[in-house]
């Protein structure tokens, strides 16, 4: 065993209890050889206009990780820098360090750093270990396919639920006799219904220090005031307890329900916590297959929760090391338009955009199909510029990080990525939004005109996006039906609505 000092840097969002970087440091030189540090970036919390309750919830994080650490015998190092190149480069120098060890970042631009810099910023070796945090660290379905080639979500997630055994009997078959339940999951939320909220948890000093540091630091997104996150690994345990216990069995059916009365509806919100390291996938998916063998939620909730963690997030990391660093500048549609200005404030007589963005600014937080088919859908139809619609999810949201939002608005929610994320757009008209929400009560407009002063934007936008982009969408077998309603609209009624539309996008 070595005596040489190490150095074990652990970016903010990699807080896991078990860290192969501290694993490998320690059995190399022993714990009383290793320093771990953890920088609190000023450029890197600068870089976008944050929603300070996700700052918040980082620095709060770190802060207790830290804490936590030493009380398992660490040495740790706390640095606030101006940015990580200079926080690092100072705990080297102070503590002498001969080796880094860290674990890969699974963003793009934290991880080329890590490759290409940090050995001669810091004039040591540096070891950097593969990342942990994603199953398809350890396994990935399609290793050798083409970044141009194509993959089926679900193909990939059949190839996760049998490499790890999830949801699987004996016999290799899936449970309950099929892979996908979602076409049970599409029922509107009922008005007699309302789900219960989620746990909260009241800030500790730690906490509150944070919170005054943030608010005095000003910018951003929203305002500390009323932050009640989880910050430890034992609370982000009683956050998905919560969830299974209270919101698992109701959340399949309502899965892709819309209220304005609940922010969460049955939502499982531990997004935030799996996304920083406080929870892990395989930790979350066990519980639910768990309540489900235990008779305690129905199979539809507990597969579609599954397909949510094990499916869709791991697929969107893939296709994001997959596709980048092109996939910053797709733009299949050729949306130029830049972000309406009631983004930042949510002032618009939409009631559902407002409802969303609004919710967004206070909290920080909107459900998967509000982010989806209300703001999404609505960027896609207006041809606002993808990469502005990013940036403005990566700001807004607390659990928004670049591997996330880059598959997900730019390939999924914009499909601007030419199909290589999602086999169609998601498009919809003000019907779709109607039928799953109460968005459309009280609101000015008329989710059922598509034409004249008191029709909906998304509906006129939704019937210019299918004029336009015609011939397109019908090589898209699953646009097809979608495509085959412009039958119904004569030349008078087309040209009416291309007049409006281009009215309506040059008032945005």
């Amino acid at each position: 065993m070595s005596d040489t000092p190490v150095t074990v840097w652990i970016p903010g969002d990699q807080l896991l209890r078990a860290h192969p970087a501290i694993e490998a440091a320690e059995s190399r030189s022993g714990r009383r050889n290793i320093r771990i540090v953890l920088v609190e970036s000023d450029a890197r919390i600068a870089q976008l206009p944050y929603q300070r309750k996700k700052i918040v919830l980082i620095l709060s994080a770190m802060r207790h990780y830290a804490a936590a650490l030493r009380e398992r015998g660490y040495l740790v190092d706390e640095v606030r820098a101006p940015s990580f190149a200079e926080g690092l480069q100072r705990h080297v120098a102070q503590h002498q360090s001969q080796r880094l060890v860290t674990m890969a970042a699974a963003e793009y631009e934290t991880r080329r750093f890590q490759h290409e810099t940090l050995h001669a910023l810091l004039g040591i070796p540096v070891d950097v270990l593969p990342n942990t945090q994603f199953l398809v660290g350890q396994y990935n379905p399609f290793p050798a396919i083409e970044s141009s080639q194509r993959v089926i979500m679900e193909r990939f997630y059949r190839a996760m639920r049998r490499r790890f055994g999830v949801l699987i009997e004996p016999d290799g078959s899936p449970t309950g006799g099929e892979w996908n339940f979602d076409r049970q999951n599409r029922r509107p939320l009922p008005r007699t219904i309302a789900p219960p909220p989620p746990i909260t948890f009241e800030p500790d000093a730690i906490t509150r220090q944070v919170m005054t540091d943030v608010d005095a630091r000003g910018g951003g997104v929203g305002t500390a005031t009323g932050f009640a996150l989880a910050v430890t690994h034992a609370q982000a345990e009683a956050a998905l307890n919560d969830f299974i216990t209270n919101r698992l069995a109701a959340f399949g059916p309502y899965e892709d329900a819309m209220s304005a009365a609940h922010d969460v509806v049955f939502h499982s919100m531990l997004s935030p916590y799996i996304n920083i390291g406080l929870l892990e996938p395989l930790q979350m998916v066990r519980a639910a297959e768990e309540a489900y063998r235990a008779s305690a939620a129905p199979i539809q909730s507990v597969e579609g929760f599954v397909r949510q963690v094990i499916g869709w997030r791991e697929y969107i990391y893939w296709q994001y090391w997959r596709l980048m660093p092109a996939l910053r500048d797709a733009n299949a549609w050729n949306a130029t338009r830049p972000l309406p200005r009631f983004f930042w404030n949510g002032e618009t007589d939409m009631r559902c955009l407002r409802h969303d963005i609004k919710r967004a600014i206070a909290t920080g937080y909107t459900h998967h199909i509000e982010r989806l088919m209300v703001v999404c859908n609505f960027c896609l139809l207006a041809g606002i510029r993808p990469s502005e619609v990013n940036d403005w999810f990566l700001a807004y949201y607390i659990d928004a990080y670049d591997w996330v939002m880059q598959p997900n608005v730019i390939g999924m929610g914009l499909n601007a990525d030419g199909g290589l994320t999602a086999t169609k757009p998601y498009i919809a008209s003000a019907a779709y939004i109607n039928r799953m929400s109460d968005y459309c009560d009280g609101c000015r407009y008329n989710p059922k005109q598509r034409v004249g002063p008191d029709a909906c934007p998304f509906n006129t936008l939704y019937w210019n996006f299918l004029i336009q982009h015609e011939t397109t969408l019908r090589a898209n077998p699953r646009l097809g039906p979608a495509v085959l309603g412009l039958a119904r609209l004569d030349a008078t009624e087309r040209a009416a609505i291309m007049r409006e539309a281009a009215r309506l996008v040059e008032r945005l």
